[in-house]
């Protein structure tokens, strides 16, 4: 998906958090949360907007791992695969997720922007183990097949 990035979204998101090197955290994520990911095209934009070198700016959204520079599923699946859920068996339900969705460990997200897969160490619920979250919706106790049926309910949501 090419997405046309509206230069307009990043002035207003600028012009809010204030046009200066010390705001380039929060206008990251504000970008990001607008496109669900950071496009590359904004580093450059930003670089003369804010007079910070593109390196710097860039430096920024690769070394805090909650930045993405690759588009992200309009669901965002996180399964936590921590010794809590990993014991009580997350991975079948990663698999499971990723099987439906056509997935893998080096693919992420659905062609259509629609899925994403990810695992995190910890979502900081392991007396609900194994847990999920989509979008930050905690899905507690979950097996393969309430995985699958989470991903007809959402698929119905399209």
């Amino acid at each position: 998906m090419n997405e046309t990035i509206d230069f307009k979204v990043i002035d207003n998101i600028v012009d809010n958090l204030g046009c200066k090197q010390s705001s380039i955290i929060a206008i990251l994520q504000s970008i990001q949360e607008h496109y669900r990911y950071i496009p590359k095209e904004t580093f450059q934009y930003l670089s003369k907007k804010l007079s910070i070198s593109e390196t710097e700016i860039y430096s920024v959204a690769t070394f805090y791992k909650n930045f993405s520079l690759e588009p992200k599923g309009k669901y965002m699946i996180k399964v936590c695969d921590g010794t809590a859920c990993y014991v009580k068996k997350s991975i079948p339900i990663l698999d499971r997720l990723r099987k439906e969705l056509g997935l893998s460990k080096s693919k992420a997200t659905t062609d259509d922007l629609i899925f994403t897969v990810e695992t995190v160490s910890c979502l900081g619920a392991c007396g609900l183990s194994p847990v999920l979250t989509v979008n930050e919706k905690v899905y507690p106790a979950m097996t393969p097949d309430k995985a699958s049926e989470l991903l007809k309910e959402l698929n119905k949501k399209r």
